[in-house]
C-alpha cells in the first residue's frame, strides 16, 4: 500500500523527539480480533511509511506477538530514526495454548502470563524484549499496568511497592547506563501516576483513555503534578476503545448509556463544524502542551489510512469553545495553539 510520506511534527521527552502521532501496538497483538503476522507487519511498515517515528507495543500484545512483528519491520531502520517503548511486569512462560487463558487476545503466542514488577522480573522482562524485538536498545521503558483497575484494591498495595521498590530501581538502573533513555508507566488509571510520583521521579506516563474528548479529569488532578515534576504525557486510546470511532465500546467494554449519550452530543457539535467524530478525538489531547504524541492501534493499512486522515483534516478553533460552552470539555482542559 503506498501512501504519501508527511513531516509530521515532534516534540521532545528530554533527549528524545516524538512524532504527535505514534502507533500503538496492541491491536497488532490481536485484541478482539485476530489480525495475522504479515497484517501486523504491513501495518507497521505502512506507519514508517507516512511518516510515524514513534512506536509503542508491550510484550502482553498477542503474548508477545506484537513485539515480534514490530521488530521485523523497525529492526531494519536506523535506529535513531525512531522512538520506541515497550513495558515492563509480566513474563511469559512458555505453555501450551490450550493450557492457559488468552481473552481477549485471538492467536497469541504459547506463553502465559506471569506478573512480576520486582528489580529481578523488570531486568527480565527488557532482555526479553530486546530478544523477542531483534533489537539492542528500548528508548522508553514503563511499568505496565499497576493499579486498582487491574490488580484490584485489595491487592494493589502489594503490587504497587514490590514496583517502585524494585520495578522503579530497575528502571532507574538501565536509564543511568544508558540502556533506556526515558522511564515511567503505562496504565489505564491516573490515580496511580499520582501515587506513585510520591515514590520517585518519571519522564513519561502513557495514560491509556484518561484524556479523550469524552474523559478530562486529569486537567484538575495529575496533570498539575507533572507540570511541576516535569513529566511529559503520552495519550493512548485516545478513541475510548473505539466509542469515539462510532463502535459501542468503551473502557474496553459495552459503553453504558450515559456515555453513549455524552459521545452523540459531542458529535453533533463537531458535524455543526464539518468535522468528523473521529478527527476532532485525534486532534483533542494534542491541544494540551504536556502531551507529546497520541498513539491510536490501527490493526490494518486501511485503518492507518483512515486515522490519516482524520489527522490531516483542520479542526477550526470554534469547535473547541463551543464544545466547552456546551459544558462538554472540561474547564481548564486546553484548547489553544498546538504544543511546539
Amino acid at each position: 500500500m503506498n501512501m504519501t510520506p508527511r513531516s509530521i511534527p515532534r516534540r521532545n521527552l528530554g533527549s528524545l523527539a516524538l512524532t504527535e502521532l505514534g502507533l500503538g501496538g496492541a491491536t497488532i497483538g490481536g485484541i478482539f480480533e485476530e489480525v495475522s503476522d504479515d497484517q501486523a507487519r504491513a501495518t507497521v511498515s505502512a506507519a514508517v511509511d507516512a511518516g510515524i517515528r514513534f512506536f509503542d507495543t508491550a510484550p502482553l500484545y498477542g503474548h508477545g506477538r506484537s513485539e515480534h512483528c514490530m521488530g521485523d519491520v523497525l529492526r531494519w531502520l536506523r535506529r535513531e530514526e525512531f522512538v520506541l517503548s515497550s513495558k515492563a511486569g509480566r513474563l511469559l512462560r512458555p505453555r501450551s495454548r490450550t493450557g492457559i487463558s488468552t481473552d481477549p487476545w485471538k492467536q497469541p503466542f504459547p506463553f502465559e502470563i506471569v506478573w512480576d514488577y520486582s528489580y529481578d522480573g523488570v531486568m527480565r522482562s527488557f532482555e526479553d524484549s530486546l530478544q523477542r524485538l531483534g533489537m539492542d536498545r528500548i528508548d522508553i521503558l514503563l511499568l505496565h499496568d499497576i493499579g486498582a483497575y487491574t490488580h484490584g484494591p485489595e491487592a494493589h498495595p502489594a503490587r504497587m511497592r514490590t514496583a517502585m521498590t524494585g520495578g522503579l530501581r530497575a528502571l532507574e538502573e538501565l536509564k543511568r547506563g544508558g540502556q533506556i533513555a526515558a522511564i515511567g508507566l503505562g496504565v489505564n488509571e491516573w490515580q496511580v501516576c499520582r501515587e506513585a510520583l510520591e515514590w520517585g521521579d518519571f519522564d513519561v506516563f502513557l495514560l491509556a483513555g484518561r484524556y479523550t474528548l469524552l474523559e478530562q479529569e486529569p486537567v484538575e488532578t495529575l496533570f498539575p503534578d507533572c507540570r511541576r515534576r516535569g513529566v511529559r504525557i503520552v495519550v493512548g486510546g485516545p478513541f475510548n476503545s473505539g466509542l469515539l470511532v462510532g463502535r459501542d465500546f468503551w473502557n474496553y467494554a459495552p459503553a453504558p448509556p450515559e456515555v453513549i449519550a455524552r459521545a452523540r452530543a459531542i458529535a453533533a457539535v463537531c458535524h455543526d463544524h464539518g468535522v468528523p467524530l473521529p478527527a476532532a478525538a485525534l486532534h483533542f489531547p494534542l491541544l494540551e502542551p504536556l502531551v507529546v504524541s497520541v498513539i491510536p492501534g490501527p490493526r490494518s493499512p486501511a485503518e492507518l489510512a483512515q486515522i490519516l486522515a482524520w489527522y490531516d483534516t483542520p479542526v477550526p478553533s470554534a469547535l473547541w469553545r463551543d464544545l466547552r460552552a456546551a459544558g462538554l470539555l472540561h474547564p481548564a482542559a486546553a484548547i489553544g495553539e498546538l504544543a511546539p
